[in-house]
Protein backbone atom coordinates (compact mmCIF):
# COMPACT_ATOMS: atom_id res chain seq x y z
CA UNK A 1 0.00 0.00 0.00
CA UNK A 2 1.37 3.64 -0.72
CA UNK A 3 2.16 5.48 2.09
CA UNK A 4 2.87 9.17 3.15
CA UNK A 5 4.83 7.92 6.46
CA UNK A 6 5.01 5.07 8.47
CA UNK A 7 2.38 5.48 11.91
CA UNK A 8 4.53 7.92 14.51
CA UNK A 9 2.07 8.58 17.43
CA UNK A 10 -1.47 8.12 18.48
CA UNK A 11 -3.58 10.08 19.78
CA UNK A 12 -6.19 8.72 22.40
CA UNK A 13 -9.07 9.69 20.28
CA UNK A 14 -12.56 8.32 21.05
CA UNK A 15 -14.63 10.32 23.06
CA UNK A 16 -14.26 9.75 26.42
CA UNK A 17 -16.50 9.53 29.35
CA UNK A 18 -20.47 9.24 28.58
CA UNK A 19 -19.32 10.27 24.95
CA UNK A 20 -17.79 7.38 24.22
CA UNK A 21 -21.35 5.60 23.86
CA UNK A 22 -22.18 6.42 20.58
CA UNK A 23 -25.25 4.10 19.91
CA UNK A 24 -28.21 5.80 20.26
CA UNK A 25 -29.16 6.36 23.90
CA UNK A 26 -31.99 9.62 23.60
CA UNK A 27 -31.43 11.00 27.22
CA UNK A 28 -27.25 10.59 29.03
CA UNK A 29 -26.53 12.37 32.27
CA UNK A 30 -29.41 14.72 31.05
CA UNK A 31 -28.14 15.54 28.05
CA UNK A 32 -30.72 14.78 25.09
CA UNK A 33 -28.42 13.36 22.42
CA UNK A 34 -27.78 14.81 18.89
CA UNK A 35 -27.85 12.27 16.23
CA UNK A 36 -24.11 11.24 15.29
CA UNK A 37 -22.42 9.48 12.53
CA UNK A 38 -18.88 7.97 12.48
CA UNK A 39 -16.89 6.99 9.25
CA UNK A 40 -13.11 5.80 8.92
CA UNK A 41 -11.32 4.52 6.17
CA UNK A 42 -7.07 3.86 5.24
CA UNK A 43 -5.05 6.77 4.48
CA UNK A 44 -1.27 7.65 4.72
CA UNK A 45 -0.56 4.44 6.22
CA UNK A 46 -3.05 4.43 9.03
CA UNK A 47 -6.49 5.04 9.71
CA UNK A 48 -8.23 8.29 9.62
CA UNK A 49 -11.95 8.33 11.85
CA UNK A 50 -14.60 11.23 11.17
CA UNK A 51 -17.45 11.97 13.47
CA UNK A 52 -20.51 14.34 12.33
CA UNK A 53 -22.81 15.60 14.70
CA UNK A 54 -26.34 17.50 14.22
CA UNK A 55 -29.20 16.88 12.52
CA UNK A 56 -27.73 16.70 8.96
CA UNK A 57 -25.01 14.18 10.21
CA UNK A 58 -26.44 11.13 8.59
CA UNK A 59 -27.33 12.81 5.18
CA UNK A 60 -23.47 14.18 4.79
CA UNK A 61 -22.37 10.93 5.77
CA UNK A 62 -21.48 9.30 2.50
CA UNK A 63 -20.41 12.17 0.54
CA UNK A 64 -18.26 13.37 4.07
CA UNK A 65 -16.34 10.12 3.78
CA UNK A 66 -15.29 10.14 -0.03
CA UNK A 67 -14.46 13.70 0.34
CA UNK A 68 -11.97 12.93 3.57
CA UNK A 69 -10.47 10.21 1.43
CA UNK A 70 -10.40 12.18 -1.34
CA UNK A 71 -8.41 15.19 0.52
CA UNK A 72 -5.63 13.01 2.27
CA UNK A 73 -4.90 10.96 -1.13
CA UNK A 74 -4.40 14.53 -2.21
CA UNK A 75 -1.83 14.83 0.38
CA UNK A 76 -0.54 11.31 -0.33
CA UNK A 77 0.35 11.80 -3.76
CA UNK A 78 2.24 14.73 -3.61
CA UNK A 79 3.93 14.46 -0.63
CA UNK A 80 4.56 11.05 -0.28
CA UNK A 81 7.97 9.57 1.44
CA UNK A 82 7.81 6.92 -0.33
CA UNK A 83 6.49 7.61 -3.89
CA UNK A 84 9.30 8.79 -6.17
CA UNK A 85 6.76 10.42 -8.79
CA UNK A 86 5.09 12.70 -6.10
CA UNK A 87 6.17 16.07 -5.72
CA UNK A 88 7.76 15.55 -3.00
CA UNK A 89 9.92 12.73 -4.61
CA UNK A 90 10.47 15.42 -8.01
CA UNK A 91 12.23 17.63 -5.34
CA UNK A 92 14.44 15.64 -3.45
CA UNK A 93 15.52 14.20 -7.11
CA UNK A 94 16.38 18.21 -8.20
CA UNK A 95 19.59 19.69 -9.00
CA UNK A 96 20.50 23.10 -7.34
CA UNK A 97 19.21 25.77 -8.77
CA UNK A 98 16.40 23.93 -10.96
CA UNK A 99 12.84 25.33 -9.64
CA UNK A 100 9.55 22.87 -9.75
CA UNK A 101 6.18 23.90 -10.24
CA UNK A 102 4.46 21.90 -7.59
CA UNK A 103 0.56 22.38 -6.50
CA UNK A 104 -1.23 24.89 -4.25
CA UNK A 105 -1.12 22.44 -1.57
CA UNK A 106 3.05 21.07 -1.32
CA UNK A 107 3.34 24.88 -1.66
CA UNK A 108 1.79 25.55 1.56
CA UNK A 109 3.40 22.90 3.33
CA UNK A 110 6.81 24.32 2.48
CA UNK A 111 6.15 27.37 3.36
CA UNK A 112 4.56 26.78 6.78
CA UNK A 113 7.00 24.37 7.10
CA UNK A 114 10.04 27.22 6.54
CA UNK A 115 7.65 29.45 9.06
CA UNK A 116 8.22 27.32 11.83
CA UNK A 117 11.67 26.70 10.75
CA UNK A 118 12.13 30.14 11.49
CA UNK A 119 9.91 30.40 14.64
CA UNK A 120 11.82 28.07 16.42
CA UNK A 121 15.43 28.44 15.38
CA UNK A 122 15.51 25.83 12.88
CA UNK A 123 14.11 22.73 15.64
CA UNK A 124 11.82 21.66 12.95
CA UNK A 125 13.68 21.34 9.71
CA UNK A 126 11.77 19.37 6.62
CA UNK A 127 15.80 19.10 5.15
CA UNK A 128 16.36 16.29 8.32
CA UNK A 129 15.65 13.92 5.52
CA UNK A 130 19.85 12.35 5.39
CA UNK A 131 20.09 12.15 9.23
CA UNK A 132 16.16 10.48 9.53
CA UNK A 133 17.20 7.91 6.43
CA UNK A 134 20.55 7.35 8.37
CA UNK A 135 19.12 6.13 11.39
CA UNK A 136 16.87 3.88 9.45
CA UNK A 137 13.54 6.23 10.29
CA UNK A 138 13.46 6.61 6.66
CA UNK A 139 12.04 4.20 3.76
CA UNK A 140 14.80 1.45 4.59
CA UNK A 141 13.86 1.17 8.26
CA UNK A 142 17.27 -0.32 8.52
CA UNK A 143 17.70 0.75 11.88
CA UNK A 144 21.11 1.44 13.71
CA UNK A 145 23.49 4.31 15.35
CA UNK A 146 25.82 5.82 12.26
CA UNK A 147 29.01 6.49 13.25
CA UNK A 148 29.82 10.03 14.16
CA UNK A 149 32.05 11.29 11.17
CA UNK A 150 28.67 10.00 9.03
CA UNK A 151 26.79 12.34 11.10
CA UNK A 152 29.13 15.57 10.86
CA UNK A 153 28.98 14.69 7.35
CA UNK A 154 25.46 15.31 6.78
CA UNK A 155 25.56 18.82 8.08
CA UNK A 156 26.09 20.36 4.81
CA UNK A 157 23.18 18.12 3.39
CA UNK A 158 20.45 19.47 6.38
CA UNK A 159 19.69 23.40 6.34
CA UNK A 160 15.98 24.86 6.38
CA UNK A 161 16.94 27.73 4.51
CA UNK A 162 18.31 26.37 1.90
CA UNK A 163 14.89 25.65 0.36
CA UNK A 164 13.59 28.33 -1.65
CA UNK A 165 9.50 28.74 -1.56
CA UNK A 166 8.65 31.23 -4.22
CA UNK A 167 4.63 31.75 -3.43
CA UNK A 168 4.10 34.30 -6.47
CA UNK A 169 5.68 31.55 -9.53
CA UNK A 170 4.25 28.30 -7.68
CA UNK A 171 7.67 26.59 -7.43
CA UNK A 172 9.85 25.61 -5.10
CA UNK A 173 14.11 24.95 -5.38
CA UNK A 174 17.35 24.29 -3.58
CA UNK A 175 20.11 26.67 -3.24
CA UNK A 176 22.61 23.37 -2.14
CA UNK A 177 23.18 20.55 -3.82
CA UNK A 178 22.16 17.06 -1.84
CA UNK A 179 19.24 18.15 0.44
CA UNK A 180 16.51 16.57 0.57
CA UNK A 181 12.82 17.02 2.50
CA UNK A 182 10.96 14.98 4.62
CA UNK A 183 7.55 15.85 5.34
CA UNK A 184 6.90 13.83 8.00
CA UNK A 185 6.56 16.26 10.80
CA UNK A 186 3.78 18.53 9.06
CA UNK A 187 1.73 16.76 6.18
CA UNK A 188 -0.36 14.75 8.15
CA UNK A 189 -1.16 17.36 9.64
CA UNK A 190 -2.02 19.40 6.65
CA UNK A 191 -4.15 15.98 5.85
CA UNK A 192 -6.09 16.46 8.46
CA UNK A 193 -7.01 20.29 7.48
CA UNK A 194 -7.43 19.40 3.85
CA UNK A 195 -10.02 17.13 5.31
CA UNK A 196 -11.74 19.72 7.98
CA UNK A 197 -11.73 21.96 4.73
CA UNK A 198 -13.91 19.10 2.03
CA UNK A 199 -15.85 18.79 5.78
CA UNK A 200 -16.83 22.08 5.88
CA UNK A 201 -17.36 22.75 1.91
CA UNK A 202 -19.89 19.93 2.45
CA UNK A 203 -21.87 21.88 4.78
CA UNK A 204 -20.45 20.11 8.05
CA UNK A 205 -20.73 22.34 11.44
CA UNK A 206 -20.18 20.26 14.20
CA UNK A 207 -17.13 17.52 13.45
CA UNK A 208 -14.04 15.56 14.48
CA UNK A 209 -11.66 14.32 12.26
CA UNK A 210 -8.10 12.52 12.78
CA UNK A 211 -5.41 10.56 10.82
CA UNK A 212 -2.70 9.02 12.50
CA UNK A 213 -3.13 10.75 15.71
CA UNK A 214 -3.60 14.34 14.39
CA UNK A 215 -7.24 15.38 15.61
CA UNK A 216 -9.51 18.78 14.40
CA UNK A 217 -12.86 19.61 15.78
CA UNK A 218 -15.60 22.32 14.82
CA UNK A 219 -18.79 22.83 17.07
CA UNK A 220 -20.40 20.46 19.48
CA UNK A 221 -20.18 16.48 19.90
CA UNK A 222 -23.91 14.36 20.03
CA UNK A 223 -23.99 15.88 24.13
CA UNK A 224 -24.11 19.60 22.28
CA UNK A 225 -20.57 20.02 24.29
CA UNK A 226 -16.93 20.43 22.43
CA UNK A 227 -15.27 17.45 21.48
CA UNK A 228 -13.60 15.63 24.13
CA UNK A 229 -9.78 14.37 22.74
CA UNK A 230 -7.84 12.43 24.86
CA UNK A 231 -3.72 12.91 25.23
CA UNK A 232 -2.14 9.31 25.42
CA UNK A 233 -0.44 8.09 28.53
CA UNK A 234 3.19 7.13 27.13
CA UNK A 235 3.86 3.67 26.93
CA UNK A 236 0.59 2.29 27.78
CA UNK A 237 -0.60 -0.71 26.51
CA UNK A 238 -3.37 -1.18 25.86
CA UNK A 239 -3.74 2.89 24.91
CA UNK A 240 -5.45 4.89 27.76
CA UNK A 241 -6.06 8.39 27.93
CA UNK A 242 -4.12 10.67 30.54
CA UNK A 243 -5.37 14.05 29.89
CA UNK A 244 -8.66 14.74 27.69
CA UNK A 245 -8.99 18.12 26.20
CA UNK A 246 -12.14 19.83 24.86
CA UNK A 247 -11.85 21.19 21.42
CA UNK A 248 -13.59 23.71 19.30
CA UNK A 249 -12.17 25.39 16.26
CA UNK A 250 -9.41 23.89 17.24
CA UNK A 251 -6.88 21.05 16.43
CA UNK A 252 -4.15 19.08 18.33
CA UNK A 253 -1.37 16.83 17.45
CA UNK A 254 1.31 15.28 19.78
CA UNK A 255 4.94 14.11 19.59
CA UNK A 256 6.48 11.56 21.01
CA UNK A 257 9.37 8.51 21.67
CA UNK A 258 7.35 6.28 22.23
CA UNK A 259 5.59 4.56 19.28
CA UNK A 260 8.59 4.51 16.82
CA UNK A 261 12.10 3.89 18.17
CA UNK A 262 14.82 0.99 18.93
CA UNK A 263 16.91 0.20 21.76
CA UNK A 264 20.69 -0.35 21.99
CA UNK A 265 23.17 -0.34 24.88
CA UNK A 266 20.16 0.65 27.08
CA UNK A 267 19.46 3.75 25.28
CA UNK A 268 15.85 4.92 23.78
CA UNK A 269 16.82 5.87 19.89
CA UNK A 270 13.33 7.69 18.46
CA UNK A 271 12.24 9.16 14.87
CA UNK A 272 12.31 12.33 16.62
CA UNK A 273 15.69 13.89 14.87
CA UNK A 274 17.07 17.03 16.01
CA UNK A 275 18.98 18.68 13.11
CA UNK A 276 21.47 20.44 15.05
CA UNK A 277 23.03 17.16 16.03
CA UNK A 278 21.40 14.65 13.62
CA UNK A 279 20.47 12.59 16.52
CA UNK A 280 17.52 11.51 18.25
CA UNK A 281 16.63 14.06 20.53
CA UNK A 282 17.57 13.34 24.08
CA UNK A 283 16.13 13.74 27.83
CA UNK A 284 13.59 12.70 29.75
CA UNK A 285 10.86 14.24 27.52
CA UNK A 286 7.86 11.33 26.54
CA UNK A 287 5.51 13.54 24.26
CA UNK A 288 4.50 17.21 23.60
CA UNK A 289 0.99 17.72 22.68
CA UNK A 290 0.26 21.40 20.85
CA UNK A 291 -3.20 22.48 20.28
CA UNK A 292 -3.73 25.30 18.06
CA UNK A 293 -6.44 26.56 14.81
CA UNK A 294 -4.57 24.49 11.86
CA UNK A 295 -3.67 21.06 12.50
CA UNK A 296 -0.56 21.37 10.37
CA UNK A 297 0.57 23.93 12.38
CA UNK A 298 0.68 22.08 15.55
CA UNK A 299 1.81 19.31 13.86
CA UNK A 300 4.91 20.52 13.10
CA UNK A 301 5.25 22.81 16.32
CA UNK A 302 4.66 19.42 18.30
CA UNK A 303 7.86 18.11 16.43
CA UNK A 304 9.82 21.28 17.01
CA UNK A 305 8.87 21.42 20.75
CA UNK A 306 9.74 17.56 21.30
CA UNK A 307 13.57 18.58 19.72
CA UNK A 308 13.92 21.41 21.73
CA UNK A 309 13.32 19.17 24.60
CA UNK A 310 11.22 20.06 28.20
CA UNK A 311 13.40 23.09 29.56
CA UNK A 312 13.63 25.03 26.14
CA UNK A 313 10.40 23.75 24.88
CA UNK A 314 8.64 24.81 27.45
CA UNK A 315 10.00 28.53 27.90
CA UNK A 316 9.46 28.94 24.04
CA UNK A 317 5.49 27.79 24.27
CA UNK A 318 5.03 30.51 27.64
CA UNK A 319 6.73 33.11 26.11
CA UNK A 320 4.83 32.63 22.98
CA UNK A 321 1.40 32.05 23.89
CA UNK A 322 1.43 28.48 22.56
CA UNK A 323 -0.92 26.10 23.72
CA UNK A 324 1.33 23.16 24.76
CA UNK A 325 1.37 20.66 27.02
CA UNK A 326 5.07 18.44 28.10
CA UNK A 327 4.97 14.98 30.09
CA UNK A 328 8.10 13.88 31.09
CA UNK A 329 9.28 10.53 32.50
CA UNK A 330 10.20 10.43 35.99
CA UNK A 331 11.03 7.49 38.38
CA UNK A 332 10.04 4.12 39.21
CA UNK A 333 8.02 4.29 35.59
CA UNK A 334 5.72 7.83 36.27
CA UNK A 335 4.89 10.72 34.47
CA UNK A 336 5.26 14.27 35.18
CA UNK A 337 2.92 16.91 33.27
CA UNK A 338 3.66 20.58 32.52
CA UNK A 339 1.39 22.37 31.12
CA UNK A 340 2.46 25.91 29.31
CA UNK A 341 0.00 29.17 30.69
CA UNK A 342 -2.03 29.03 27.71
CA UNK A 343 -2.92 24.94 27.27
CA UNK A 344 -3.84 25.45 31.17
CA UNK A 345 -6.93 27.80 30.20
CA UNK A 346 -8.08 25.04 27.73
CA UNK A 347 -9.43 23.46 30.73
CA UNK A 348 -8.16 19.75 30.19
CA UNK A 349 -8.95 17.57 32.89
CA UNK A 350 -7.01 14.13 34.11
CA UNK A 351 -8.79 11.23 32.55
Amino acid sequence: MDTLLSPRRRTVLQALGAGALLAGCGELGGLARRPLAAMQGPAMGTVWNAKLAGARAEALAKPAAEAVAAALERVVSRMSTYLPEAELGRFNALAAGEPLAVSRETLEVFALARHVSGETGGAFDVTVAPAVDAWGFGPSKAQRVPAPAELAALSARIDWRAISVDEAAGTLAKTREGLRADLSGIAKGYGVDLAARALEALGATDYMIEAGGEVRCRGRNAENRPWRIGIERPDAVPQQAMLVVPLDGLSMATSGDYRIYFERGGRRYSHEIDPATREPARGRLASVSVVAEDCAYADAMATALFVMGAARGYEHAARTGLRACFIERAEGGRFTVRRSPAFEALGAAEA
